[in-house]
């Protein structure tokens, strides 16, 4: 079922970009940290709807992922209130590799009555978006097949509704009465950031960080890749255009997490922060890095 929640398409045509970039192909996302309000509440959300393992829970902090690896981490701040009207997360999203698993998702979805806020087809992609009970935003989705897309990410990126039946008819006729959760080889595909300005995100991702600018809608949004992907993070001012960060008590993003192959490509991208005086911040996790608008990146190894 689709209910209301936040505006979520990498939508209209996106205009042509340049695809230099100076991060390593093997440049990934890792986990994401976010703030939630109600802990137990978060947990049974991301283990039932979602279909996330819950991999450890203690202190007011949930682990959770899939086949032992961490995708999410919640910290637990009582009665945070949503974010909604500053700058900080407008998804995290999880990619399936194989479009059978997006329908097998979809039919949970319908069967178990998860809320969804939008289905959409990107021409790169197919995907399914969701609000958590914070207002954490959420994308499921797979990618079409690489050779239908690469070199033309500024061209053809777009959204068009989602074909559902279409979606749906690639599975097998009876599904299992109960969802097994997500598969195992399930990642943080990348990570989308509501930021206050499109050129300062610009400025820091593409030439601070070394990610190729893969496309921008104008002074809207802008998509970031590494070794072609059409992109690892996202940046749009739909909702946050001259905002400010969330001020404490706010549900929100910790910190997403890129992983870079080496120690070498690491210092190589610290370098680059520091000379475009964006200096890092020392964390239990790694080195972090903020955005123009806040955001908080760990810089950490695969």
């Amino acid at each position: 079922m689709v209910g209301e929640g936040p505006r979520d398409p990498e939508e209209l045509e996106a205009a042509g970009a340049s695809h230099a970039g100076a991060l390593p192909a093997r440049t990934a996302l890792g986990e994401v940290h976010l703030t939630v309000s109600a802990l137990e509440r978060s947990v049974a959300y991301y283990t039932e709807a979602i279909g996330l393992e819950l991999l450890e829970q203690g202190a007011g902090r949930a682990r959770l992922g899939v086949a032992g690896r961490d995708l999410l981490v919640l910290v637990e701040h009582p009665g945070a209130r949503p974010a909604a009207g500053h700058t900080g997360l407008y998804h995290f999203a999880l990619l399936l590799s194989r479009r059978a698993e997006l329908a097998r998702w979809l039919a949970h979805a319908a069967l178990d009555r998860v809320s969804l806020v939008g289905l959409s087809d990107h021409f790169v992609s197919e995907a399914l978006y969701l609000s958590d009970p914070d207002g954490h935003g959420i994308e499921i989705y797979w990618d079409r097949p690489r050779e239908l897309w690469e070199g033309e990410v500024a061209a053809r990126m777009t959204t068009v509704p989602l074909d559902v039946d279409g979606l749906l008819r690639v599975l097998e006729r009876r599904q299992p009465e109960r969802y097994p959760g997500l598969p195992a080889d399930t990642v943080i595909g990348h990570v989308h950031l509501k930021v206050a300005a499109i050129g300062e995100a610009v400025a820091f991702y593409r030439d601070a960080l070394g990610f190729a600018l893969m496309a921008q809608l104008g002074e809207q949004a802008a998509f970031f890749g590494a070794g072609g992907y059409h992109h690892h993070i996202g940046a749009n001012t739909w909702e946050s255009a001259g905002s400010s960060p969330p001020p404490p008590g706010t549900a929100t993003l910790r910190h997403a997490t890129i992983t870079l192959p080496s120690e070498s490509a690491r210092e190589d991208v610290l370098a680059r922060a520091g000379r475009a005086s964006w200096p890092p911040e020392d964390t239990a996790e790694g080195p972090l890095v903020r955005d123009p608008s806040g955001n908080a990146l760990v810089l950490a190894l695969t």
